[in-house]
């Protein structure tokens, strides 16, 4: 029986990469739970493999959970769709989305077809594992930018080092002010002078009005 071995690597983060090894007559469910067996992500989310192009542009799809909407439309599921039903080029490419509530988006590549499984082997095999997984944003971190766990600069701003948090006022009153510019300071103090001169205007103003009402 013929061995599939597909390098699947994330869209926006290149540098990790994963090879497996599956087998042909074995489905994209298969294949999908081996992809976060190397990952880490929680296999149970609604998910897509798309027929490819060799510039990733989408065709056909593959569902995993799919919703209402896609069943209606008769979607091919992933359980019930083997590898080999799909394999029309020896580069046979898939574009993979995983979990559409909180998207990653892959390019799965078949790299090699193996005539003949190895023994000592349990399929689906992952078979090279490059680079760490990038954070998943969940409802723990909401909010927060997935970022890649091999991060290409280690220069931070010291607001960012410090995990600043604009409602901590201890924060602010241990930064001295820094940051705060003269300019800013002068505009301050020219409107406190625009508050008294108003007020004492107003003053001057019902002091008048009263006398006017005397003299009536």
């Amino acid at each position: 029986m013929a061995i599939y071995r597909f390098k699947v690597s994330f869209e926006d983060f290149d540098e990790v990469v994963r090879e497996i090894d599956i087998k042909s007559n074995q489905t994209f469910e298969d294949l999908h739970k081996a992809i976060h067996q190397s990952t880490g992500y929680n296999p149970e989310k609604s998910s897509s493999f798309y027929i490819s192009t060799d510039h990733w542009i989408k065709g056909d799809e593959i569902a995993y959970l799919p919703n209402q909407r896609k069943v209606d439309r008769g979607v091919a599921l992933m359980e019930n769709s083997k590898l080999s039903s799909f394999i029309e080029d020896p580069h046979q490419k898939f574009y993979y989305i995983y979990n559409f509530d909180r998207p990653f988006d892959f390019h799965v590549e078949l790299i090699k077809i193996i005539l003949q499984a190895d023994p000592n082997l349990q399929y689906p095999a992952i078979i090279k594992k490059i680079g760490e997984a990038p954070k998943i944003i969940d409802k723990n971190n909401f909010g927060q930018v997935a970022v890649s766990s091999n991060p290409v600069s280690n220069d931070f701003d010291f607001l960012n080092e410090m995990n600043f948090v604009p409602e901590d006022t201890e924060e602010i009153e241990a930064m001295d002010g820094r940051g705060i510019s003269a300019s800013q300071t002068d505009d301050d103090d020219h409107e406190d002078d625009s508050d008294t001169d108003e007020f004492s205007d107003d003053e001057n103003y019902e002091d008048e009005t009263y006398d006017d009402k005397e003299d009536y």
